[in-house]
């Protein structure tokens, strides 16, 4: 394993000329010896690239790659010992699954004691211990993946496993599943895993850090509980939950603030700058009450909905749709009737020009 530092950026054109043009934005990132990482964010956001240029695959146009303090950047993969698992299956179907396991091991000389070993190892944390004679070639789309996965995995010196959306052809419910046994082979084999993923529960049921991804920059590294809880940037609000965080234009002046017009007076205690700022709260937070007190905006029901385990109401403040996740014996207003909404209080952040001030 190794601490990998970045610091560069990287544009697929000859002479990049704005941000634009940019697939990654300078940054400095470390990725820590034996950390569980993934790199969050929509299509396009930079994730595989800097996957890539970690792995080796592709050189960076600025700046340096280090691997615990030795320069890489124009190593290739094998010389930085990296195992990668891509987003579809890479399996040699005439192989059995314990010989495609094994083959990563072989091609290093590995004592075949020691191949047994290892590969009955990794294929009893998959649940592959009963396939490992079957032919790959026979194989459904999500056994093969586990293959891969497995061949990442099996050797133990490598510098990281860098994973790039590998659970994407998996059946949901075995993904579930595939998360769980990578943060149980994490904690037993002390791996540096690198996971890009634009699925937010992935992240946040894999990693230990995450890094949250827009246009080319890293806009935060944190616990899921940090992103959460404190998003450093409105993005990172929007994308992290489901439904996202509530975001709504507040003005502050003289201890009132208005919150999409509306006067409302703060919670005790509460001190925020005068201006102009954004309010994010989440639905998980967002709460009925009365109508003066404070911390509470009146809000315009637009619908309720039963999802479950849970109710979903929608409101209107201003020209912002607020959402609460409330509980299921909370008896709740109907379409088109006032309610009151708790959107100043502990739980509240704010913003100003998309970033956490407060």
């Amino acid at each position: 394993m190794a601490r990998i530092d970045l610091d560069l950026a990287h544009s697929y054109l000859p002479h990049p000329k704005s941000e634009d043009d940019y697939a990654l934005l300078p940054l400095k990132m470390t990725f820590q010896d034996g950390g569980a990482y993934a790199l969050l964010g929509p299509s396009g956001c930079g994730k595989t690239t800097m996957l890539n240029i970690i792995s080796g695959l592709i050189a960076p146009s600025q700046g340096t790659v280090h691997f615990d303090g030795v320069d890489k950047t124009m190593a290739t993969p094998q010389q930085r010992n990296i195992a990668q698992v891509f987003q579809f299956p890479v399996v040699y179907d005439t192989m059995t699954v314990g010989e495609n396991l094994a083959f990563p091991l072989r091609n290093r000389k590995i004592p075949a004691a020691q191949i047994k070993a290892r590969v009955g190892q990794i294929a009893e944390m998959l649940e592959m211990n009963h396939q490992l004679d079957h032919r790959a070639a026979g194989l459904s789309a999500d056994e093969k993946q586990k293959i891969s996965l497995g061949r990442g995995l099996v050797r133990s010196d490598v510098s990281a496993v860098l994973f790039d959306e590998p659970l994407t052809v998996i059946d949901p419910q075995l993904k579930w599943q595939l998360r769980r046994k990578l943060k149980q082979i994490h904690h037993e084999l002390k791996l540096t895993l690198i996971y890009v993923t634009h699925d937010q529960v992935e992240a946040l049921t894999f990693a230990e850090q995450i890094m949250v991804m827009s246009r080319g920059k890293v806009v935060q590294v944190g616990t899921p509980e940090e992103l959460f809880e404190r998003p450093a940037h409105t993005f990172v609000g929007h994308f992290i939950g489901s439904p996202g965080m509530n975001l709504l234009s507040i003005d502050v002046a003289d201890g009132v603030v208005k919150v999409e017009g509306q006067s409302v007076q703060p919670p005790a205690g509460m001190r925020l700058e005068k201006g102009h700022l954004k309010l994010g709260i989440r639905p998980e937070y967002t709460r009925l009450a009365a109508i003066g007190q404070p911390g509470v905006v009146a809000a315009t029901v637009v619908k309720v909905q039963n999802i479950g385990t849970y109710q979903l109401l929608t409101a209107r403040v201003g020209s912002s749709l607020v959402r609460a996740r409330l509980g299921l014996w909370h008896e709740l207003p109907e379409s088109g009737a006032t309610a009151g909404l708790i959107l100043l209080g502990t739980h509240s952040c704010f913003y100003r020009n998309e970033e956490l001030v407060v």
